[in-house]
């Protein structure tokens, strides 16, 4: 093997040492290979410690004659075992400059892969996936990286799925450099498979047996990693603790049986929030809550709020009831009174709620009843007093049935950058004799998210509705659909987009369909740009005509959540002008 020849070092001598005594940085250059490899070497080379420290000639020419081995070593992971280096060393000012010719010779392939599982492991498709990633490594360069990763992956899934005795009792790979090949033999005693046993809980507020709800799993069913999760995020979600340690007891399993012990610490039992904000479809205004965790050993909870705005005021509250039982069920009552003045139309309502939420398949199901009753005007134009001609007026009281399906996933509920949410729901009066229309509506909104390129995020939205009804006239604004704003179409007022009456005045209408297309890219972890356009519209029948809106906004990360202030117009609109500003606040989901 021809590397950096003996003479041509020898004849570096007098130059390095005349200038012995000086004292410079190396610039290295290294050429023949590309990124992993080039950065692999770099990274392995005794010279690259010098390219911002001070170095002797003499230093120069002992880690120059070194860089062959060293980069050879740094190549032999990646499955170079051949690598062969040239190169010169030239002195530029008071620097030294050092070239390095890599060839990487042929690289090492994986000919045989032979992974061994005693019992039924492979019967468990995570388990068959793990092994697979091995097994696809045959006819591929050798890379340690790549092994390592995947034979720990196999390992770490076995002992996710209750696996917990599992050996790795072989592991070689055996490498032929005369033929450039190599084979891998692996080999586990996996053991038997263990189950959840009890599940134990220290430090809880509440009733024996009120947690039982949050436990994913039964006594008996096969231990998983999963369901341990499932738990965690099940009790930090119900908000009544501070701490939560799930810990299983692997040191004292027995009899194919593994205990948990869950650690918990009490939350603080009263929360009261409060505080100014602002928001396009609601003016500014101020917001008080007073939040009771739990009120008593049985893990109810109460909530109440007041909004004080200058198009929106409301008085909420909610009484929660869980309930025994693996799905998280609840019973829940609340009232709610709204003073709403939007720019199309102004309503005051009372509702009364009574519902059942719980888990179902996944989603969060709700099925409840509302009583709705009270005043409202649509038709207004903004700043227009009630008696103004064209305005029309009702008094309103519905009773419905409600069922809701939500689901959402994301990768972080500060700022997602994989995720999405899906809320469908079914209204109707069906079968109740106290409201003053018959109506039946089905609803849904959709909303995904994806990050690309970098600091960059695909944002896809979509809302659709339908109603039946023998009385339109008769439904208050809450009932019927409108279009524009800040969560609708920007470029419009909230609300401002639907179907008029013959006095060209917008009271609502029937259906909806909204969808928005949006591109945020960000400059640094918190402050961002995006680009917008959004296309919809309530319309009655099939006379669909979309309003579009386009725009540009800002987008901040703060430490309340996320702000975005967006700037947007009409697009190909001849009797809308101009730019509205929308400012919202609030997480992703």
């Amino acid at each position: 093997m021809h590397c950096i020849p003996r003479r041509r070092s020898l004849l570096l001598v007098p130059l390095l040492l005349l200038t012995g005594l000086a004292h410079a940085s190396v610039q290295l250059v290294v050429d023949g290979i590309d990124d992993p490899l080039r950065a692999a070497a770099i990274d392995g080379l005794s010279l690259s410690a010098y390219r911002t420290r001070t170095v002797s000639a003499a230093q120069v020419r002992r880690l120059y004659e070194r860089a062959p081995d060293e980069v050879r070593a740094a190549l032999r992971p990646y499955g170079y075992y051949d690598a062969q280096t040239t190169g010169d060393v030239q002195q530029t000012g008071d620097d030294w400059r050092v070239t390095l010719h890599v060839q990487p010779g042929k690289p090492v392939l994986v000919t045989t892969v032979d992974v061994t599982l005693d019992g039924d492991a492979e019967k468990i498709p995570a388990i068959r996936r793990a092994r697979r990633a091995i097994e696809q490594m045959r006819d591929k360069p050798l890379n340690d990286g790549t092994y390592d990763d995947a034979r720990d992956t196999l390992g770490a899934q076995l002992t996710a799925y209750g696996y917990l005795d599992a050996r790795l009792t072989t592991h070689r790979v055996e490498v032929t450099r005369g033929t450039h090949s190599a084979a891998i033999h692996l080999a586990w005693k996996v053991g038997q498979r263990y189950r959840f046993g009890q599940v134990h809980f220290t430090g809880s507020q509440f009733n024996d047996g009120f947690l039982d709800r949050y436990v994913p799993f039964k006594p008996g069913d096969y231990f998983t990693q999963d369901q341990l999760l499932q738990l965690q995020q099940a009790l930090n979600g119900a908000d009544y603790f501070s701490v939560v340690n799930v810990l299983p007891d692997v040191d004292q399993a027995k009899d194919g049986s593994v205990d948990v012990n869950v650690q918990l610490a009490p939350a603080k039992r009263t929360i009261y929030t409060g505080g100014p904000f602002i928001g396009t479809d609601t003016g500014v205004g101020v917001r008080g809550s007073m939040e009771r965790r739990w009120v008593n050993r049985r893990g109810h909870k109460w909530k109440n709020e007041l909004v004080l705005a200058q198009k929106l005021k409301t008085l909420s509250t909610l009484y929660s009831i869980p309930m025994p039982g693996d799905d998280q069920r609840s019973y829940n009552f609340g009232a709610n009174f709204r003073d709403a003045n939007t720019a199309t139309s102004q309503s005051r309502t009372l509702e009364l709620v009574g519902n059942e939420t719980r888990l179902w398949h996944g989603w969060t199901r709700t099925l409840g009843v509302h009583a709705l009753s009270g005043t409202f005007t649509v038709g207004k134009k903004g700043g227009e007093p009630d008696n103004t001609f064209g305005i029309e007026r009702g008094n309103s009281t519905e009773v419905f049935a409600e069922a809701s399906l939500s689901r959402k996933q994301g990768d972080n509920p500060t700022f997602v950058r994989r995720g999405w949410s899906v809320n469908l729901a079914a209204r109707s009066t069906a079968g109740t004799l106290l409201s003053d229309a018959s109506f039946s509506q089905v609803l849904g909104d959709v909303k995904w998210i994806r990050s690309f390129a970098g600091r960059n995020r695909l944002i896809v939205r979509g809302s659709a509705a339908t109603t039946w009804t023998d009385d339109f006239a008769a439904l208050p604004p809450q009932l019927r659909f409108f279009a524009g704003g800040d969560r609708s179409v920007r470029g419009y007022g909230y609300q401002s987009i639907g179907p008029r009456n013959r006095y060209d005045r917008v009271i609502g209408g029937r259906n909806l369909l909204v969808g928005s297309t949006e591109v945020e890219h960000y400059f640094t972890r918190n402050w961002g740009m995006a680009a917008f356009v959004d296309a919809g519209n309530a319309f009655n029948g099939t006379d669909y005509r979309p309003k579009i809106g386009a725009g540009l906004g800002v987008r901040w990360l703060s430490p309340v959540g996320m702000i975005r202030v967006d700037l947007g117009t009409p697009i190909r609109n001849k009797d809308e002008h101009g730019v509205q500003l929308h400012i919202v606040i609030g997480p992703d989901f």
